[in-house]
């Protein structure tokens, strides 16, 4: 969750939250999309297919993976925001991105994203048209070794 506003990625900023004005009259909705790769044997989706925001106002999302196995699991996952362009304004204030989440055998655990889209979103003209957001998050299997891709272009 760091920011870094390239390639779809969400920054993190909760100092921000405090000052922020709601632009009201700009709502979009935002979508969530839940992946796992073929190293994870997990059910993971979203608890919500979309919500409706504006910027500089705080939401939050929950998403549900289960570890349906008989051993346990450990994943890690990554995120992205479509389109690229407006990850530099969708900022994440507390998600399970990046982090080791360790599931038993039949676990089930919500996962919350608390974020906020930046209200500068609204004045920047190649903003203009988009209405829509994609959150994406796709898990891996965390094994020794592994390094993750990160979000955007490399």
């Amino acid at each position: 969750c760091q920011a870094t506003g390239l390639g779809g990625t969400a920054g993190r900023s909760a100092e921000r939250v405090e000052s922020m004005e709601p632009v009201r009259e700009r709502v979009i909705r935002v979508t969530f999309n839940a992946d796992v790769h073929s190293s994870i044997q997990w059910n993971f989706k979203p608890q919500q297919s979309e919500i409706f925001v504006v910027p500089g106002e705080t939401a939050l999302a929950f998403y549900k993976a289960k570890n349906p196995t008989d051993k346990p699991i450990i994943g890690i996952s990554t995120y992205n925001v479509i389109p690229f362009e407006a990850g530099q304004y969708f900022n994440k204030i507390q998600c399970f991105c990046f982090e080791e989440q360790r599931l038993n055998p039949q676990e089930e655990v919500d996962m919350p994203v608390f974020f906020y889209i930046d209200p500068e979103f609204a004045e920047d003209p190649k903003m203009a048209k988009v209405d829509l957001i994609t959150l994406s998050y796709t898990f891996f299997e965390a094994k020794e070794g592994l390094k993750l891709p990160l979000p955007g272009y490399q």
